[in-house]
């Protein structure tokens, strides 16, 4: 009898231990990229109660409650966009502020792959908690923010953005401190002749410890760049739009590219010094006449992003998974892409939990198709680009929980 009730006992400890270990996902055969552990090849990545378990060769398929099978697709973190505008509302004549023009993330996110958006300055101080209730409280995706050192935000390019007694670095710095949800400050479309409002920008950065994104506001005639980028901002602090200036280096803006048509030697310094160049493509942001000269001379964005809006969902800019697209076929390898989109904005963002595949982490994961063959882009001015690969969404997880499913890979067969 005592023989039996060990024996019994040894069986349901093996049990306990068997289930103990049961993993809910298991993704197998996928070329990971993960490029914060330098991951780049056929692997299995284990899920359980919502985070990586395991990223390893031949895990077994029994010890997972669901198998996905991702033989000849790309599996990666979920994509992380640093430049969207989601502070989507009613309110007319307010620009990207809880207005018409900015767009609910989950609609735009998943189906291309991104868990993480970080909204580029919509809110302001006066008006951030509107948002986190409106917005972060209520979104399936990660919703971050760039909190804009204008107190009523993105309301009003040509009023409200140019009122320079709305910028309080003090005020500003307060909110970002008190919201671990704001991981940078914004300043945008300032058309004034002074650096003052940048610096106003980059002191609430530095009281709250967190970086600063530029949007160049079309001051005419133009500043001189290179004060900008190379005395005001500070390494790690981000300029955005990098091909969307003009492509003659004179107008309302320098531009990325000089009148000889090459990129200007400083953009290249303060890159080199750690300036952060992000795509930001936009309605009006991305021209394939810059971007091409661009890129053959070696001029790469440190992050890709999208600029999401209504102003560019349906043009030439689309979802991010086109944007980066794109970028691969301006020179970008894939792994270079990746990185560009998931690990290095995590680290520019101070945010080192995300963008990549560590035990541990929360189960935030893509997998894509990437196909080759004759496919087109269109950039801002409505210009043409022929490539020859092309990204394509089959499975997103956010928090472990499948969120997009493009051809049921993720799921059982009705039968």
């Amino acid at each position: 009898m005592k023989l039996l009730r060990l024996t019994f006992i040894f069986f349901m400890a093996i049990v306990l231990q068997v289930n103990a270990q049961d993993y809910d996902i298991l993704i197998k055969n996928g070329h990971v990229i993960d490029p914060k552990n330098e991951i780049d090849g056929v692997m299995d990545v284990a899920i359980k109660d919502k985070k990586i378990a395991k990223v390893s060769k031949n895990i077994k398929e029994k010890s997972a409650k669901k198998v996905i099978d991702a033989e000849g697709l790309i599996v990666t973190p979920g994509l992380i966009d640093i430049h969207g505008h989601h502070f989507f509302g009613t309110e007319s004549h307010r620009d990207y502020n809880n207005s018409f023009s900015s767009l609910p993330p989950d609609g735009f996110t998943f189906r291309a792959g991104v868990t993480t958006v970080a909204d580029a300055g919509s809110p302001g101080w006066k008006n951030f908690q509107t948002y986190k209730e409106h917005v972060i409280n209520r979104s399936k995706t990660r919703v971050l923010v760039f909190i804009n050192i204008v107190g009523e935000g993105m309301s009003g390019v040509s009023t409200r953005e140019q009122d320079t007694t709305d910028m309080s670095p003090k005020m500003t710095a307060m909110i970002a401190r008190q919201n671990p949800e704001i991981i940078g400050v914004k300043i945008a479309h300032y058309r004034g002749h002074e650096w003052g409002p940048y610096k106003k920008a980059v002191q609430a950065a530095e009281i709250a410890k967190i970086p600063v994104m530029v949007d160049l506001g079309g001051a005419d005639p133009a500043l001189p760049l290179s004060t900008l980028l190379l005395d005001v901002l500070r390494p790690g602090d981000i300029l955005t739009h990098m091909y969307g200036g003009d492509h003659s280096g004179h107008g309302p803006k320098e531009g990325t590219l000089n009148a000889d048509g090459k990129v200007w030697p400083h953009w290249f310094e303060a890159q080199e010094k750690g300036l952060i160049f992000d795509v930001g493509h936009g309605g009006g942001s991305f021209l394939f006449r810059v971007a091409v000269p661009a890129t053959q001379q070696g001029f790469y964005p440190n992050t890709i992003s999208t600029d999401l809006h209504t102003g560019s969902m349906n043009a030439g800019m689309k979802d991010m998974l086109n944007v980066v697209s794109k970028m691969m076929n301006l020179g970008m390898s894939l792994q270079e892409a990746i990185t560009a989109s998931t690990w290095k904005p995590a680290q520019v963002i101070q945010r080192e939990d995300l963008g990549h595949l560590s035990e541990g982490a929360e189960a935030d994961l893509a997998i894509f198709n990437l196909h080759e063959g004759q496919f087109g882009f269109i950039d801002s001015s409505g210009a043409a680009f022929k490539g020859s690969k092309k990204l394509e969404t089959e499975l997103t997880l956010r928090a472990g929980r499948i969120v997009w499913d493009l051809n049921g890979i993720g799921a059982k067969n009705w039968e």
